[in-house]
């Protein structure tokens, strides 16, 4: 009798924890919930802090892809060059939306 007593008190607490647990839906829906309503603060903090730090790593790129130019000319890795230290970063200052990380 105690076993079956102790089996069917598992059982019912088994039960309910996974019928009443519904933490990472709601702390995910809370979460979403605060992204969409801090979006003024990332806007901000993207034109104050971000876009300025993308345009000095645009100009800091393309002064040391002139630099290395000679050298990925004769390496043939011109192309990637450009990419990597102008067009990324030229990308992510001035053709993201606002406040979009």
């Amino acid at each position: 009798m105690k076993k079956t007593y102790k089996i069917t008190v598992v059982i019912l607490i088994a039960s309910l924890s996974l019928f009443l647990y519904q933490g990472p839906t709601v702390l995910a829906q809370e979460r979403i919930k605060a992204l969409d309503d801090d979006k003024a603060g990332y806007m901000m903090g993207d034109l104050v802090v971000m876009r300025p730090l993308g345009i000095a790593a645009t100009v800091v790129g393309s002064v040391f892809y002139v630099l290395s130019l000679p050298f990925s000319l004769a390496g043939g890795n011109e192309e990637e060059a450009r990419q990597k230290l102008v067009k990324d970063p030229a990308g992510y200052t001035f053709t993201r939306p606002l406040g979009d990380f």
